[in-house]
């Protein structure tokens, strides 16, 4: 009788150590999925699988300081743990991914000297960095709007998919600033003169557009993005040319939307020729003497713009084309903190994000006005303890 009796005590204290291990194990993964809803970004791992969700709905998940000081460490611990397979990043709500940077915030620190003004660009691309050379693939759901530092936190992984909610724009030259978090390295890659007619006017590509041009190597309707996410959870120990596979089939089975032409494959014959310029004053005397209806245009775009961003912009994707990432990100944190010392980046912000009256003044006005000396400062390498360390 007290053999049973053991036994029985022994059979209940294994179900107990069993349903423990069960609450532990749900708590541990409840951790690791929620982390809390008010947090601005969400970590899950879920098996062997990263997930990141950029979530500041109300603010279009808007990329602020905090949140890269969140995510970096996180990556980093991920790509360690040789268990890791995947990660996907993404944005909480249905209208963007994320929006951009938060300049605004940049620009209040730099009126008044805190560092902020030096961190965000710094600790931003040394992130950016860290995407484009990370080990383990990374999948951007660039499901809605997808602008400056949402670019950032995407275009240099290994895979993008854009849906028919996708907008992306580099629109930074009409706040004084220009198309930063590897701008310089993606945009030259584009083919012809494209990303140097993006990055100058901010031109805005949308859905299937956002494929076509190069900036996403995927696309998938809105309605088949959550399945897709699921596929690549249940994925078991994937390899990227097994990641690669699922995304191609999810692509091929997205046929509710049309597929039409490219929306620029009529203009790109005018923006190679005409946007093949070393210098602004190249360009704007090849759309001048054009004089075509889509030239005109183009030319007026121009004008609104900061004519010190454009000037800088141009040399840098020029520049850019034969540079790796970790230079490029090197050359553009000397001109964010040029930015941070000059005039148009703060009238810009103000004039677009703050007072949103749409008329800056910019200092000088005319792309005439910019001396080749005053790009070059733009460009000239910062006090050593300052510069970018990647």
């Amino acid at each position: 009788m007290e053999n049973k009796k053991e036994g029985k005590d022994l059979e209940m204290l294994r179900k107990s150590v069993q349903r423990l291990t069960v609450v532990i194990k749900h708590v541990k993964i409840t951790a690791n999925m929620c982390t809390s809803a008010s947090d601005e970004v969400l970590f899950q791992k879920i098996d062997t699988k990263g997930v990141i969700t950029l979530n500041r709905p109300k603010a279009l998940n808007a990329l602020n300081l905090s949140m890269i000081r969140k995510i970096f460490p996180v990556l980093t611990e991920w790509e360690n743990d040789p268990k890791t397979k995947m990660v996907i990043i993404k944005g909480a709500g249905d209208k963007a991914f994320c929006a951009g940077g938060d300049v605004r915030a940049v620009t209040e620190a730099g009126k008044v000297g805190d560092r902020l003004s030096q961190d965000f660009f710094k600790e931003e691309y040394i992130l950016n960095n860290k995407i484009g050379t990370y080990e383990v693939p990374y999948i951007a759901l660039i499901n809605g709007i997808t602008m400056g530092g949402g670019v950032g936190l995407s275009v240099h992984g290994a895979f993008r998919v854009a849906s028919e909610k996708t907008v992306f724009a580099m629109p930074e030259t009409a706040i004084g600033l220009f198309p930063d978090v590897g701008g310089g390295h993606f945009l030259p890659r584009l083919g012809g003169k494209l990303g140097i007619y993006l990055a100058l006017t901010g031109f805005r590509l949308k859905g299937r557009d956002v494929h076509k041009a190069g900036v996403a190597t995927h696309f998938v309707q809105d309605n088949q993005i959550e399945e897709l996410e699921k596929s690549l959870l249940e994925m078991h120990d994937p390899t990227a040319q097994d990641i690669h596979h699922v995304l191609d089939k999810f692509q091929k089975n997205s046929t509710d939307i049309p597929d039409k032409d490219f929306i620029l494959a009529k203009d790109m014959e005018k923006i190679n020729r005409l946007f093949d310029g070393k210098t602004m004053e190249e360009i704007y005397q090849n759309l001048e003497k054009d004089g075509s209806e889509w030239a005109t245009t183009q030319l007026n775009t121009l004008k609104k713009m900061s004519p010190t961003s454009m000037k800088v912009t141009l040399r840098q994707l020029l520049e850019g084309e034969t540079m790796t990432l970790q230079d490029c990100l090197v050359m553009e944190y000397r001109i964010s903190q040029r930015c941070i010392e000059d005039q148009d980046f703060y009238e810009g912000v103000r004039a677009v994000l703050v007072d949103k009256d749409q008329s800056p003044q910019w200092k000088p006005a005319v792309i005439e006005g910019v001396t080749p000396q005053r790009v070059e400062w733009y460009f000239s390498p910062l006090p050593e303890e300052r510069e970018l360390q990647l």
